[in-house]
């Protein structure tokens, strides 16, 4: 199984970037993930439906066939950290491929999120795109960690 991180933005600043490849880096070889960045339309003078039209467009060109679709969406289900351990492995023992999507400035569009298997939310704050990332890379190696018993995480 894959885990591959599709997420609209492709200039992050420098810390985000770092932080993001450290989590990945970290991730045990049965759950890598795949981080692939999709370039975010102009915005200039355009509706933020046709901006988002767009950019699904590209996003779902990039999802790999037959793989799980998980949009992440501030109106998403909100997960523990154990909870979403669960949810990886469940993915996991499936062997089936799962593609996490991040939209960008506006967010996912409908045809997104009406298409995902699941919506997660980070949290019901507004987060930068930057830290999103940084903080999904994050949760999922935490997630890893601790289907691995790894001391990272502590409860």
């Amino acid at each position: 199984m894959r885990l591959i991180l599709l997420a609209v933005g492709d200039r992050l600043p420098a810390w985000a970037e770092a932080a993001t490849a450290e989590y990945l880096k970290r991730m045990p070889r049965e759950a890598r993930v795949d981080l692939r960045e999709i370039r975010p339309e102009n915005r200039a003078g355009r509706a933020a439906t046709a901006i988002k039209q767009a950019e699904a467009a590209r996003l779902l060109e990039k999802q790999p066939e037959g793989s799980r679709l998980v949009a992440l969406d501030e109106h998403g289900a909100q997960l523990s950290t154990r909870e979403l351990a669960d949810l990886l492995q469940r993915w996991m023992a499936s062997g089936r491929d799962t593609c996490l999507m991040i939209g960008g400035a506006d967010g996912l569009a409908p045809s997104i999120l009406e298409r995902a298997e699941a919506t997660l939310a980070l949290s019901r704050l507004t987060l930068p795109h930057a830290l999103a990332r940084v903080l999904l890379a994050e949760q999922l190696y935490r997630a890893a960690s601790l289907l691995r018993n790894h001391p990272y995480h502590r409860e």
